[in-house]
């Protein structure tokens, strides 16, 4: 069975129909300029139902020691993801900051992207291999681009990793037998308008992979 992870949640509803459907991760963004960011305070009572069903996620990019201090003490997320261009020293700051672990986005556009994963393997719980978004987005994802995913068949890496960009329910079968992912995360895929999530579309992209 292939793990999903229903990122950039902001309503109760929606978070339910993930949980109900049995998403395996949830993710909550933080970064202002996206159309999913939320609070670390107002995040605190929409997630804590989560604990203990599913693991927690806090989407970051570059963010600051603030955030990451604010996002530790109101989350307390199983994961940090960074989004951004953390070096690996960071992250393990990261990790000190808010005592979670780490999943490490690497951009894809080309197979020779993928070497960015020998630097990250001892250092990350897991890495995700999300598209690079088009040139001139001011997104580092989220925005329903894809690679080719079978560039990742038959890739080999320590811990079990994600596949992003682009997925939906109609091709999440595909893109998981394609590139052999454990594990899926979709965001745009599952919503009606940029950063509104569809309870109905999380259904039926948790029943595509059951």
């Amino acid at each position: 069975m292939t793990r999903v992870k229903i990122c950039g949640l902001t309503t109760p509803d929606t978070l339910d129909a993930a949980l109900e459907h049995g998403a395996a991760f949830v993710g909550a963004v933080f970064f202002a300029r996206s159309p999913r960011n939320i609070t670390p305070e107002d995040a605190r009572p929409l997630f804590e139902r989560v604990r203990g069903r599913a693991a927690i996620v806090a989407v970051t990019v570059d963010a600051d020691d603030d955030l990451l201090s604010r996002i530790g003490a109101h989350l307390r997320p199983d994961f940090v993801q960074l989004h951004g261009r953390e070096s690996v020293a960071r992250a393990h700051e990261v990790r000190r900051l808010t005592g979670a672990g780490i999943v490490k986005v690497l951009s894809v556009s080309t197979p020779a992207d993928l070497d960015a994963a020998d630097v990250w393997e001892d250092h990350a719980e897991h890495l995700m291999f999300d598209a690079r978004p088009p040139s001139g987005s001011d997104l580092p994802g989220g925005v329903g681009a894809r690679f080719d995913w079978a560039m990742m068949r038959g890739r080999a890496f320590r811990h079990d990793w994600f596949l992003a960009g682009g997925l939906t329910p109609d091709n999440a079968v595909a893109a998981a037998a394609i590139s052999g992912a454990p594990l899926l995360d979709v965001s745009s895929g599952v919503e009606s308008d940029p950063g509104v999530k569809d309870a109905a579309r999380i259904a039926a992209f948790l029943k595509a992979v059951a």
